[in-house]
């Protein structure tokens, strides 16, 4: 290995400069898009809603609670997808190798990069969902807690499952199988809250169900409570489990 080593701060520069030319940019705006209409379509046509009288936050938290597991995971592959394939098609492994940015050096700040992006997608949906709920009516206090608490655990749970994609596309040329992996995966989030709690805690995806603010019981509408403990022991253990990993790739040969 030869060249001038780049330091962290320089690799994730890079990467943020990718991110243009990868147009990330419309898929994050596509996850936006598609979880604020989910939301407000389930908002509006809910009966819960139609009643002024009992208009309350809980009604687009469910709606929202159920667009993220619909959206996130198969275009959350879509981005770790497009940001790890370029350096497959184009050499880009070896080529970072030669600044002594090695593979495990490099997948880290891809995930870091893609976590700013995800953070800037859960901000703006959860205000625009705000907007949109005070535009259609909904005049309650604002469940301030609980909507942080959802919101927090929601970008967790995004976030580990963009590292497991970053790890998946790294791994394996084929980038079908990570979107398929991904598509395996919005299947396990949308009917996870129909198996057993124990059952959600076996997969990243399983996890979407364990964040829910609200959600309806028959005809019922339920206000309920994430499962932060169980959010932050999966991050801790994804965190561990990717720093190990990426390490791994550091000492294998470069492709």
């Amino acid at each position: 290995m030869s060249g001038r080593r780049v330091g962290t701060g320089g690799v994730v520069r890079n990467e943020v400069a990718k991110l243009r030319h990868l147009r990330v940019g419309l898929v994050a705006g596509l996850m936006v898009l598609g979880m604020v209409a989910l939301t407000l379509l389930s908002t509006l046509t809910s009966a819960v809603f139609a009643d002024p009288a009992r208009r309350s936050w809980d009604v687009p938290l469910a709606g929202l609670s159920l667009a993220v597991p619909l959206v996130c995971p198969l275009l959350l592959a879509l981005v770790a997808s497009r940001m790890v394939d370029v350096e497959h098609q184009g050499g880009g492994w070896l080529l970072n190798a030669t600044s002594g940015t090695t593979p495990g050096v490099l997948c880290r700040a891809k995930l870091v990069t893609g976590a700013g992006v995800v953070v800037v997608v859960t901000a703006v949906t959860h205000l625009s969902v705000w907007a949109l709920g005070r535009l259609a009516g909904i005049d309650a206090p604002v469940p301030v807690g609980l909507w942080l608490g959802f919101a927090a655990a929601g970008l967790a749970v995004n976030l580990v499952v963009l590292a497991l994609h970053v790890v998946l596309s790294a791994t394996v040329d084929n980038q079908l199988v990570a979107l398929g992996t991904g598509l395996l995966g919005t299947v396990v989030a949308v009917f996870g809250s129909g198996f057993p709690a124990w059952s959600a805690h076996l997969t990243p995806w399983g996890y979407y169900s364990l964040v829910a603010a609200a959600g309806y019981e028959g005809q019922d509408l339920v206000r309920t409570s994430p499962s932060c403990f169980s959010v932050l022991v999966l991050t801790v253990t994804a965190a561990a489990l990717f720093g190990l990993v990426t390490s791994r790739f550091d000492r294998q040969e470069t492709r």
